[in-house]
């Protein structure tokens, strides 16, 4: 009998997080910047099309070296002012270029780094001030941000409260001591729980945790242990994300070294035996790496099949267009990717000779868009219809996942069993032709589980 040990030790290979498709590392037809505005425009042009908005703060004070994220470094609080007025000036060229920006529904707006809060009240303030009377808000925005609790102050939290922010994201990681100080993030639980109970007071309506499993001396005991002390707080949501040890990337993780990392088969027992936790406790798994209490409407979403898969992760609206601001932020048009220099100096640089900061993007081609569409329904929902002319190919390419009982057909329709949920990623990889037809040449994509 396959166990499911066996099973994820089977599926746990390299696959993307789909956040988009094709994945960054297949991105190859780059628009100019005039062919970007031309995507937006068209994009905005119907008077009912909405828009998200993310702006990219990359600042923290101190490096953790598990982190994966486009970060600047420093407690020079001085790069606040430069940074928020490039920000206004990048937004304020899109506005003059795109004045649909100010007049179409803006429905979500995220802040991500970096630590936001990394910013002082003032230029929080500042900032939102100066871009948001500029646009033209929803009467129910969904406005959300992450934080790192250890940078984060009540005074912050009550002015993004008084501008419609709702929603809260809590970097954890782990509440292991000896875990946190290998990750440079020393982060003791009372100082997550002031934080969540400040959240909570203030008015924001759903707290999410981020944890982190793989991580460096993580043992199942103190999986378990950070597991029962996140219950014990009871986030609304939980991002549950499997550690991703690319050092040929990020220089950070060579800190410490694979020997400190848990094996294989241990870290996919961290895994398993955290799911259940969160699935006893009463929390929904909700597409990839998420967990929601059935009172928080991202399970709201994933019941009336209204969640939407972005760059931002997973969301409960939808709308014809994401505007990235800030350096290395993403854009999206749905027929077309966009992306800002990744270096501070270099985004500034564009920005203040008036320029956009383009660095490279995608211009989707008809059969990118038809995969786009499969992949996010599958990612979304658990179940998608596939086209006639691909159907015999990714039924044989998913045969080991059918012989598994991890997905099953009905006529073209492909659907997840319920103990396939946490190999919707491998699932998910029949449906990229990219991948499939070149895998990348270098290590690039996480494990799957």
């Amino acid at each position: 009998m396959t166990t499911a040990k066996d099973l994820i030790a089977k599926y746990d290979i390299p696959a993307p997080r789909y956040t988009s498709y094709p994945t960054v590392p297949y991105w190859s037809e780059n628009p100019t910047t005039e062919e970007w505005l031309d995507k937006v425009r068209n994009r905005l042009s119907p008077e009912d099309s909405s828009l998200s908005l993310y702006l990219h703060i990359p600042f923290c004070e101190t490096l953790c070296s598990f982190c994966g994220c486009n970060t600047s470094i420093t407690k020079n609080h001085a790069v606040e002012d430069p940074y928020i007025q490039s920000l206004l000036e990048e937004f304020e060229n899109y506005v003059v270029a795109v004045p649909e920006i100010g007049q179409r529904e803006l429905k979500e707006l995220h802040l991500g780094g970096g630590s936001p809060t990394y910013l002082s009240e003032k230029n929080i303030e500042f900032l939102l001030d100066s871009m948001l009377k500029k646009m033209n808000v929803s009467s129910k925005p969904d406005f959300s941000l992450e934080v790192d609790p250890r940078r984060t102050r009540e005074t912050q939290l009550k002015i993004l409260h008084d501008f419609g922010f709702r929603r809260i994201s809590l970097g954890v990681q782990d509440f292991d001591p000896e875990v946190q100080r290998l990750i440079n993030r020393t982060q003791p639980f009372e100082m997550t729980e002031r934080i969540t109970d400040v959240s909570r007071n203030i008015g924001f309506s759903s707290v999410n945790f981020d944890l982190i499993y793989g991580l460096p001396k993580q043992t199942l005991d103190s999986m378990k242990r950070t597991v029962e002390k996140t219950l014990e707080l009871r986030p609304d949501r939980i991002a549950f994300y499997s550690y991703a040890h690319v050092p040929w990337i990020k220089a950070a993780q060579r800190l410490f070294t694979e020997a400190d990392l848990p094996s294989g088969p241990e870290k996919r027992e961290l895994y398993e035996v955290s799911r259940e936790m969160f699935l006893e406790a009463g929390y929904h798994e909700i597409g990839m790496d998420h967990f929601a209490l059935e009172t928080d409407s991202l399970s709201t979403a994933a019941k009336n099949g209204t969640l939407h898969r972005n760059f931002m992760g997973y969301t409960t609206k939808t709308t014809e267009m994401l505007l990235g601001l800030g350096v290395s932020a993403i854009s999206d048009s749905w027929d077309c990717f966009h992306q800002n220099e990744k270096i501070v100096k270099k985004y500034q640089k564009h920005i203040q000779e008036n320029k956009f900061a383009t660095l490279r993007g995608h211009k989707l081609d008809t059969e990118d868009l038809t995969q786009r569409a499969l992949i996010l329904q599958l990612s979304t929902t658990g179940k998608v219809r596939v086209p006639d002319q691909i159907l015999q190919d990714v039924r044989l390419y998913l045969a080991s996942m059918e012989d598994d009982t991890l997905i099953r057909w009905e006529g073209n329709l492909l659907s997840l069993t319920e103990k396939g949920w946490p190999f919707l990623r491998n699932a998910c990889t029949g449906l990229d032709l990219r991948l499939r037809r070149k895998s990348p040449e270098s290590r690039v994509f996480s494990r799957a589980i």
